[in-house]
């Protein structure tokens, strides 16, 4: 009984609810009518559009305190007249065909929308409800199919219209399009892609004033998407009237096209259209127009002049054909030659006081070892391979070992002979020629250890070098390990620092001993081109760091053989009357 009850009550609230309704005592939402009758045609299937066909509206003020002013209309659009006829021509042509909707008729409706957010909205709900007199979430008339809506062309309007119709479920027309496939009357294929988009196919007008003021649309040209690329767009320039401004094809885009070796840079803020032309950067090239990078080239080529391909680098060393090669090869055999002279001249000569003074044998030992100095030079020079790479340097190192552990023992020497005339001097038992010997024997031997660890550990090798110079592949000696080559040139430097402070020590003993003033002055040149050679060895690159160590290797042994022997045998071919034990021993000059 109580659910009877219950049941009644309801029926009871819903009749009065029903009937005060109708007599009109309760508040309706009613919508303001909008008097505009569609541009239509019934059918079975009826497609609704809603085009702007006039250009603006008048703008009424909303006070929300009263209904608002229907829109005013003004400035008719011929353009948008054309897409009216557009449709009805379609839907007509479409009708004709009854392959495709066979007993089936297709109707529109075509509501002004006049770039009015409003007006849109209210032909949108009006064709939702199928009356002029619209009732939200109603549709009045089932009989009548509304597929689909094609919305306006101003985004002002379409945007509000799909929120509203995402609303009602309603489908803009994709979900209908996507299983689309036919041919029409030109036997052409039409459909659509996933995004309801159909193939791009259009042609091309140009508008041609005529001489009594009339005006033509004229077809010179077309494009089509689905063509071969060389054929996608198609243009017949005869048939093109220019404007009196232009005497040539105007340029549609804000920059010219990059030319190959340059690259596409955008400009920020502007349109894609519009860029800068940038060259290549080093190393890059680019071979087409308007490319927005550009392509490196590989580790062994380098681009050309124009940027536009990749070239082999060149290939860069010290080689004898070169000019600077050529000297560096003269200048050691000529010194070389001159040091061997020098040398024959002292061993046919052994028997002289100015040879015999001071060790000739020693002094023998040193100029075959200039001589080698001289010609290790050679090594540096043409095209670096393995065996000459791990060569060089401790040939190098261990020659001038000798030759600086030579002249120390000169010096040595000069130091113990006059030290010795004390018979009281403890220095007497190294008098001799095994003394210096020892001194050279044991400064080469060390020097030999270090530059054969070196050999062991990290051994030079040749390598290309493609970083040091752009556009070059430079083949040079990599040195394996720096710290070893710099502890080779520290020892001889040590040994040079010895012989100097030795030499310079001794510079005033008396006249028969006089060699070690001729000593200091090599120490001083050969430390000082050492010296030099450090920085210079730095900042050099290619083929000129081979030369910088040539250089300082035939500078130093210069000064050597200069300072050392070119005083003594100009002495013996040239005053052989001062090659006497009398003069050197200073009685000659007591005499007179």
């Amino acid at each position: 009984m109580v659910t009877y009850f219950k049941l009644n009550w309801y029926a009871s609230f819903l009749l009065l609810f029903a009937k005060a309704f109708h007599q009109g005592l309760l508040p309706v939402c009613d919508l303001k009518r909008q008097n505009e009758l569609p541009f239509s045609r019934d059918g079975d299937i009826t497609i609704g559009t809603i085009f702007s066909l006039h250009l603006n509206f008048v703008p009424t003020e909303e006070k929300f305190t009263e209904l608002p002013d229907e829109t005013q209309c003004k400035i008719f659009r011929v353009r948008a007249y054309r897409f009216v006829r557009v449709i009805i021509f379609a839907l007509d042509e479409i009708s004709k065909n009854f392959k495709w909707f066979p007993n089936t008729t297709l109707g529109f409706r075509i509501y002004d929308g006049c770039f009015s957010t409003r007006r849109a909205l209210g032909s949108t709900i009006q064709l939702l409800s199928q009356k002029q007199h619209p009732v939200p979430n109603f549709n009045c008339h089932s009989n009548i199919i509304l597929p689909v809506i094609i919305g306006d062309e101003a985004t002002i309007s379409v945007e509000p219209m799909a929120l509203m119709l995402g609303l009602y479920r309603f489908p803009q027309l994709l979900h209908y399009l996507k299983n689309v496939h036919f041919k029409n009357t030109g036997d052409e294929d039409i459909y659509f892609d996933q995004n309801g988009d159909p193939p791009a196919r259009y042609d091309i007008l140009n508008w041609q004033i005529s001489s009594d003021g009339t005006y033509n649309y004229v077809d010179i040209g077309h494009f089509d998407n689905t063509a071969s690329q060389d054929k996608k767009i198609v243009v017949n320039d005869i048939a093109i009237q220019w404007n009196q401004a232009f005497s040539q094809t105007p340029t549609s885009v804000c920059s010219e096209s990059c030319p190959p070796g340059f690259w596409k840079a955008v400009r920020r803020g502007e349109p894609i259209c519009c860029f800068d032309c940038l060259p290549c950067p080093k190393g890059e090239i680019s071979n087409q127009t308007d490319v927005i990078d550009c392509t490196k080239c590989a580790d062994d080529r380098w681009p050309d002049d124009r940027r536009e391909r990749c070239i082999p680098k060149v290939t860069e060393f010290l080689s004898y054909e070169d000019p600077l090669g050529i000297t560096l090869t003269i200048i050691p055999i000529v010194f070389s030659i001159t040091t061997v002279f020098i040398l024959t001249v002292f061993v046919k000569k052994r028997d002289t006081p100015i040879v015999k003074a001071n060790n000739r044998e020693l002094s023998y030992l040193l100029l075959l070892a200039l001589t080698l100095c001289f010609l290790c030079s050679l090594v540096f020079i043409g095209k670096p391979m393995k065996i000459t790479c791990m060569a060089r340097q401790p040939a190098f190192g261990i020659i001038f070992s000798v030759c600086v552990s030579s002249i120390l023992a000169k010096t040595i020497t000069v130091v113990i002979a006059f030290s010795a005339t004390n018979p009281n001097s403890k220095l007497r038992k190294w008098v001799g020629s095994q003394t210096p010997m020892l001194i050279v024997f044991i400064c080469s031997l060390f020097q030999t250890l270090l530059c054969f660890s070196w050999l062991l550990v990290h051994p030079s090798f040749p390598q290309n070098n493609i970083i040091s110079q752009e556009g070059k592949v430079i083949i040079e000696c990599n040195e394996g390990s720096v710290v070893m080559f710099y502890c080779m040139l520290a020892f001889l430097g040590f040994l040079a620092c010895v012989s100097f402070n030795v030499a310079f020590l001794a510079r005033k003993l008396p006249d028969s001993f006089n060699e070690a003033r001729y000593i200091t002055f090599s120490m001083i040149v050969f430390i000082s081109v050492w010296l030099s050679f450090i920085p210079a060895h730095l900042s050099t690159q290619g083929k000129y760091v081979a030369a910088v160590e040539i250089f300082a290797i035939l500078a130093s042994s210069a000064g050597l053989l200069g300072c050392i022997f070119i005083p003594k045998c100009y002495i013996i071919l040239f005053r052989s009357e001062k090659n006497t034990r009398e003069h050197m021993t200073g009685k000659a000059a007591l005499r007179q």
